[in-house]
Order: structure tokens, then sequence, then C-alpha cells
């Protein structure tokens, strides 16, 4: 390592040093011109040594401002990533009858349903299925959330970094950052990132689940899933209804963002909702918030939701009861994308199917979100986490 009095030393050497013969008559003005209109020209030889010196310094203090990841902080985010994981099986394992109850309800055929309603439809599946038919498609809806978080993480990251580098070029302001509207589509970028990586495993999930007791075991299990999929449909099957899938994204995170924000501003305008020692809003404060977001956010995406899972039912051989209604219909509505999908359920059965399993669907949003968070919080507790993912 060369100190700082060596470079000095070297510099004021290399500046006392006397001129070739004949260098100044062949440079001439020009040289002295050039030399003076230089970022690095200082009067004086020894200024010209520590305007070097000064130049090598922040270039040093530059490299000890990007921080390398240590072992320590490499640590705890995987700990972060476990606890997110735990917490979401934890939160999507109590909710499963409701998850299944609104799929079952989303896909039935409308020309024999055999589910009414929620209520009957739990009833239904506890008669005829027991206590395991509640969780039916749960383990692949769980083995999907730590993949999922881990790309939506690194996904939200890189695309972060690229809209900021992106917006502070576009705005010729080297020290802008991102703005919530930024951020939104930092967000909506990792969600369909994240979205499309684990899809396949949402598919999968989604023929498990509407398997009935009472109809051909075509799926014995999540890799027989897969493997029998790609063999009579092809790998492209994974991926049918991705695209309203993408499509949703969009106006759920966006709405998500708006209502949630909006709700937390109203609160605080409102001196009977604000705390006493004018602190920030309490935890169960901005649970219900999110909660209220969450809600808005899913019904206005959800008839992308209904299309996305009549799709994933597409060229689905010795599909479940649920679909052919018991065979009284050969054949399941077949669809030729999101397009027709759409054309066909609203002809055949009206708007109000495009709302099916809304019910269930909506009921599950407070408790999913307040078991994932107190879960989370348990997790990081007993787990040791000092820093956050977002950190």
């Amino acid at each position: 390592m060369v100190s700082q009095t060596d470079v000095t030393s070297r510099f004021k050497k290399f500046a006392v040093q006397d001129t070739p013969e004949g260098s100044s008559q062949g440079m001439g003005q020009g040289n002295t011109a050039y030399c003076q209109t230089s970022p690095l020209y200082v009067d004086g030889k020894d200024g010209a040594a520590a305007t070097f010196v000064t130049l090598a310094q922040e270039a040093k203090v530059a490299t000890e401002e990007v921080k390398v990841p240590t072992s320590n902080a490499i640590l705890s985010i995987c700990k972060s990533l476990i606890a997110g994981g735990v917490a979401g099986g934890v939160s999507r394992t109590a909710v499963a009858p409701l998850e299944r109850m609104k799929i079952l309800l989303q896909v039935q055929n409308p020309f024999n349903p055999k589910y009414s309603g929620t209520i009957q439809g739990l009833k239904s599946i506890w008669g005829s299925e027991g206590l395991r038919g509640f969780f039916k498609g749960n383990g692949t809806n769980c083995a999907r959330i730590i993949p999922n978080s881990a790309v939506k993480f690194f996904a939200y990251e890189e695309a972060s970094r690229s809209i900021l580098w992106a917006y502070r070029k576009e705005s010729d302001q080297p020290d802008a950052e991102l703005t919530p509207v930024l951020r939104l589509g930092a967000g909506a970028c990792a969600g369909i990132i994240a979205m499309s990586a684990t899809y396949p495993m949402d598919m999968v999930r989604g023929r498990l689940t509407v398997q009935t007791q009472d109809g051909p075991l075509h799926y014995k299990g999540m890799y027989h899933a897969f493997r029998t999929i790609i063999h009579e449909e092809g790998a492209r099957a994974l991926y049918k209804g991705w695209l309203p899938s993408v499509i949703g994204v969009v106006p759920y995170v966006g709405l998500n963002f708006a209502v949630y924000e909006s709700l937390k501003d109203w609160i605080l305008k409102h001196p009977q909702w604000q705390p006493d020692d004018g602190a920030d809003l309490a935890v169960l404060t901005k649970l219900g918030c999110g909660a209220a977001a969450g809600t808005v956010g899913q019904t206005v995406a959800y008839p992308l939701d209904v299309i996305r899972r009549r799709l994933q039912m597409v060229g689905w051989k010795s599909a479940s009861p649920i679909v052919t209604a018991d065979g009284q219909v050969k054949q399941p509505m077949q669809y030729t994308g999101m397009v027709d999908a759409f054309r066909k359920t609203v002809k055949y059965e009206g708007v109000g199917a495009l709302y099916k399993g809304l019910v269930p669907n909506s009921v599950k949003v407070v408790p999913s979100i307040a078991l994932a968070f107190v879960t989370y919080e348990l997790m990081k507790d007993l787990m040791g986490v000092e820093m956050r993912i977002s950190d």
C-alpha cells in the first residue's frame, strides 16, 4: 500500500524534473494554454501534486462507499427470507379451505354446478372428502412461497436500480431518488417476474385443488402432475392463463398502493384517529389499512383471476367432475385465449360469473394478512433477524 506521503513526494519529484530541451519550443504557448484549461491544472508544482493526491483519495473514498454484503448480512437476509416463507406458509395453510372453495367456485361447470355457495361448498367437501379435502393443493402453494419471495426480492432490487439509473439519466439529476410511482413500477416488475418464475407451480396447484374424491385421481401429487401435464399437453401448458395473471398484477399492485396510502392520509387528517403522542399509526390500524387495500385490489383484478383459473383447466384429459359437470357435458368449455374466455363466460353465465368465489376470497384476506404479519414477527424474534429484506 502506497502512503499519501510517498505519492506526494513522487509527484513533487516529477514536477521539478527539467523540461527536455526543445519541448517548450515544440509545444509553444498552446501547451501552456492547454494546461491552464485542464481541470488538473493548479498554479505551482506543489499544487499539481496535491491535486493528484486529492483525486486519488476521492477515488479511494468512492470505492469504500460501495458496500459489499458481509457474511452476517447475507445470513440475516437468508433468515429474513425463511421467516417470510414460514409466515406465508402458515397464513396460506390457515385459509386453505377458503382458497380451495374459491377455486372450485371459479371453475365449476355452469350447466350443472355442484356448489351453490361458500357454506354449502365447505359442508360438501367435509362430507365427501373429510378434513384432508380442505387442504388439497396447499402443499404446492406453500412450496412456491420461498422461491417466489427470493425471486421477488432480487427482481425488485434490480428493477429499482435500473429504473433509478434511467430516471437520473433522463432528468439529468444525478442525486434524484425513486418516486412513489417509480417504486410502484419496480414493484410491478418484481411481481410479474416472480409470478412468471413460479407460475408452473401455481398451474399445478390449481389442477390438484380441483380434483375431488368422487372423480378420477388423475394426479397423484405435485411431481406426478408436472410430469403428466408435460407428457399429455406439452411444456407450454404449464403457462396456461399466464397473460391475465400478468395483466392483473398492474391494477392489483397499483390499487393496493393507492388505497393504502390514501387511507393512511385520511386517518392522519382526522384528530380522533391520530395517536396521542403524535407518533405514526398503530400496527393494528396499518393492518386494517392493508386489509382494506388488499380487498379493493383483489376485487378489481378478480375477473382476471377467474379467467386465469378457467384457462388452466383447458386441455385437461379426464378432468374433474367439477369441470365436466359429472358427465352431463361431454367436455368442459374450451377457450382459445383470454379474450375468448371473457366473451364466453359473460355470454353463457353473465357478468356475475366473473366474480364467482369472491366471497371466500374476501373473507380470507384479513386473517391471511394478520397471520402472515404475526408469524413473521415471531419468526424474526426466534431466529434473531437483525435486518429486514428491504434494508
